[in-house]
């Protein structure tokens, strides 16, 4: 077992005689929380970071108008009223949906939420001639609601989007926006970097202090419009901590409460030392994304077929001891939209190597690609462990990986430019490593393989076309029957599956750890996690 080794930050080390002294005054209840990202997510509205970052200063700070439900772990979580108490598609006219807002909700700056508020935040991300407009958060943002075509207030109350095309999974792409207020900008001279600092949003946590590189607090809103959802704790620190060992030294040593993605090979010494490990189904699955564009060293089928065969999954997990599960596809074999793929993804090394010779490559021949990876971060798992494994498995069939390895946010920035990007093609970048959500229909499958939404409209990275899956899609997006619907989903993860679209690794279990001071912490089945669930001694 690795020895925790890693030293702390000063301003860590002096962290909790600080909040002794704070508590004191205030007899607050306090959750130190090491995430293990680089930085504090954006705290404007529209968190950047990725999908992680939502629960840190997305969801807690904002609300969305349809939200997930993630403050249930025993079940799939599923859509559930946000801002909008209610929506529905006009029947006469299905790309217009119309949704019925709260009455009464306040901002934390004392302003209500109305339509014209839900329209101006449409406005913020994706009309840039708009003074409010904020490219940093559109970067955020504009990928994940890729249907919006346009908006209108309708009265006090009630907001009408239209889409680009008929489209039933639309609903799903709203958990992702997040509403923030209009007043406070405005109070803060129209600046978003003051409004980083004092930001103002409708949810059950605000901010009290920002540190970047260092900490945010966000405090309990007392005054929350959701009593269901009230925040058990009333001061929750956010330190970013991306190392894993250093993140597990400031959890041993009393420095933090609770930590994400504790490193395996510490875990016997956390539990041996009374330390609580979390974790649960999570529908995230941790690939490389090919380029199939012209000129992609992952162009033929049997390169993609061999790299998959080439990875001992089950080793990988032991290697994360145990804290995920073997991927066969980019689903979990259990849901309903896996199907029955023709190809078997396993280990068959011998198998593996018969596909790269037939394409004319060896051990000694290899075939060279480029792949972009983080550091580390939400989402990427043990990263650099990881990729480094796939290298050497990969290597054994004949294929070289070269690693560009960035930091998250960079990532993410080479994603949503897409493979044909100069940033990427230009650099002979073929392959991304990017941990996916995979909890609905879009997120999971149609969002990877319409080729409307090829990037940078949308994020299908790799640039596939297939005018077979476009159809299916179109008729899922026009049928709101949902068997019909998990029917065509089926198919098109088959169809993924037997392309070997990407190099299916692992899904995640998203692991925490937790001192015995935390009470009470719910794991959702999902990549969105409720911090209003903490609740400490």
């Amino acid at each position: 077992m690795q020895s925790v080794h890693k030293q702390l930050p000063r301003w860590l080390v002096a962290l909790p005689m600080a909040l002794l002294l704070h508590s004191g005054l205030h007899a607050e209840t306090v959750a130190r929380y090491g995430i293990s990202m680089a930085d504090i997510p954006l705290t404007t509205g529209q968190p950047d970071r990725g999908a992680g970052a939502y629960q840190f200063t997305g969801h807690t700070l904002y609300d969305p108008l349809v939200a997930w439900e993630a403050n249930i772990g025993t079940r799939p979580g599923k859509l559930v009223p946000g801002l909008a108490s209610a929506w529905k598609v006009d029947a006469k006219d299905n790309k217009k949906w119309l949704f019925t807002l709260r009455k009464g909700v306040k901002f934390h700056d004392g302003s209500e939420l109305k339509a014209d508020a839900v329209v101006w935040n449409l406005d913020k991300v994706l009309a840039d001639k708009s003074p409010q407009f904020d490219a940093k958060q559109s970067a955020q943002v504009r990928p994940r609601i890729p249907s919006i075509a346009s908006y209108r207030v309708v009265d006090e109350y009630t907001v009408e989007i239209t889409t680009k095309d008929v489209d039933a999974l639309f609903p799903y792409q709203l958990p992702w926006f997040l509403i923030s207020s209009p007043a406070q900008w405005e109070k803060l001279g129209r600046d978003w970097s003051k409004l980083a600092t004092q930001p103002s949003g409708t949810g059950p946590f605000k901010l009290d202090k920002l540190v970047p590189r260092e900490r945010a607090e966000l405090v309990k809103n007392a005054a929350y419009w959701d009593k269901t959802r009230m925040a058990k704790t009333d001061r929750i620190i956010l330190m970013p901590i991306p190392d894993a060992m250093t993140r597990a030294n400031a959890l041993l040593n009393g420095q933090v409460d609770i930590i994400e993605t504790p490193p395996p090979d510490v875990l016997p010494q956390l539990k041996s030392s009374g330390f609580k490990l979390v974790q649960n189904v999570t529908p995230h699955v941790w690939p490389y994304h090919f380029s199939t564009l012209p000129g992609s060293p992952w162009t033929d089928i049997r390169v993609r077929k061999a790299a998959n065969l080439a990875i001992d999954r089950e080793a990988i997990v032991k290697l994360l001891n145990g804290l995920a599960t073997p991927a066969k596809g980019q689903l979990d074999s259990t849901s309903p939209w896996f199907g029955k793929p023709s190809f078997k993804i396993g280990y068959d090394v011998k198998t593996a190597k018969a596909l790269m010779a037939q394409a004319g490559y060896s051990p000694a021949k290899p075939l060279k690609a480029k792949v972009i990876i983080a550091q580390g971060g939400t989402g990427q798992m043990l990263s650099l462990p990881m990729n480094e494994f796939i290298q050497q498995s990969l290597a054994e069939v004949g294929i070289q990986l070269e690693f560009e390895v960035v930091e998250l946010e960079n990532l993410y920035l080479h994603w949503r430019n897409g493979a044909k990007a100069e940033m990427n093609a230009g650099k002979g970048i073929s392959a991304i490593n990017l941990g996916y959500v995979t909890a609905d229909p879009f997120y999971a499958i149609t969002r990877f393989v319409d080729s409307r939404y090829i990037a940078p409209n949308g994020v299908n990275w790799g640039g596939y076309n297939n005018p077979k899956v476009d159809g299916a899609i179109d008729t899922i997006r026009k049928n709101f029957d949902t068997k019909i619907q998990d029917k065509l989903l089926a198919e098109i993860h088959e169809t993924m599956v037997d392309e070997s679209l990407m190099l299916w690794v692992v899904h995640d279990v998203n692991p925490h750890a937790m001192s015995p001071k935390v009470q009470e912490f719910v794991q959702a089945q999902h990549w969105f996690q409720d911090l209003t669930t903490i609740r400490m001694k």
